[in-house]
């Protein structure tokens, strides 16, 4: 369940490490797998090495899609808190996990790192599923 002030991990290749939730899109109270949620980058990740100033600064800024401090839309895709499926099987996650989304609900990155919940593809996110690796 996410809910306002949770820390989501990111998992696309957009620029960003960590997430901030600061709204729950048409829901009350919190967010589930597949749910639309807004977040602030509060972290980001850092691509190639930082040694040499003049290539470090052009690639990292290249690579990056995102900044610390951006506002964005994402799409819940792994919650630690466990959930009964209609088949009867339960399941939960290590950690909660989003994937970043532009305001049309295309994802920003090419690629998903990690596992991801079946049930995002049955909310309409199939595009996102596509690009996951792993569906669980």
């Amino acid at each position: 369940m996410i809910q306002l002030k949770t820390m989501l991990n990111v998992i696309d290749n957009s620029g960003a490490a960590v997430a901030e939730c600061v709204k729950v899109l048409k829901m009350d109270r919190h967010a589930k797998i597949g749910d639309r949620i807004i977040v602030v980058i509060q972290k980001q990740r850092s691509f190639g090495p930082e040694s040499s100033p003049s290539t470090s600064a052009s690639s990292v800024s290249a690579a990056n899609k995102v900044r610390r401090g951006d506002i964005r839309h994402a799409v819940v895709v792994r919650t630690k808190k466990r959930y009964q499926r209609p088949d009867g099987s339960v399941v939960g996650f290590d950690d909660n996990a989003c994937v970043l989304i532009n305001k049309g609900g295309e994802p920003i990155g090419t690629r998903l790192n990690g596992v991801v919940g079946r049930e995002v593809g049955g909310r309409g996110w199939s595009k996102i599923l596509s690009l996951a690796g792993m569906q669980l």
